[in-house]
């Protein structure tokens, strides 16, 4: 697959991830299907309590290569916020088959 290809399944593939977060957390979204929802860069439930960034980077006191994360969840309880980091890694067909292959055959020598 080409690059381009890649990057396309692995944004679907947050998209839904992200959708199903918006919906677990109460976040209001504009579809009722993941298929249609596309992604904000901000996402806030209404009373504020929880915002989910959309592929943004993370400040630091340091260089950090690839700093853009898939989704990150920053959830302000009792006063304090929590911070979730997500980033999803979409492996190649070829990979998935192998690597099921090769735990198939270790489970049938073991």
């Amino acid at each position: 697959m080409a690059k381009e290809q890649y990057i396309k399944r692995h944004d679907i593939v947050c998209a839904e991830l992200h959708f199903n977060i918006c919906k677990e957390t109460g976040v209001k979204l504009d579809n009722k299907c993941w298929f249609q929802h596309i992604p904000k860069l901000i996402a806030t439930r209404s009373e504020g309590k929880v915002t989910i960034l959309w592929n943004q980077q993370v400040q630091a006191n340091r260089t950090i290569p690839n700093n853009k994360h898939d989704i990150i969840i920053r959830d302000n309880q009792n006063g304090t916020y929590e911070y979730m980091v997500t980033d999803s890694a979409i492996s190649g067909d070829r990979n998935v088959t192998k690597e099921e292959t090769g735990n198939a055959l270790n489970k049938i020598t073991v």
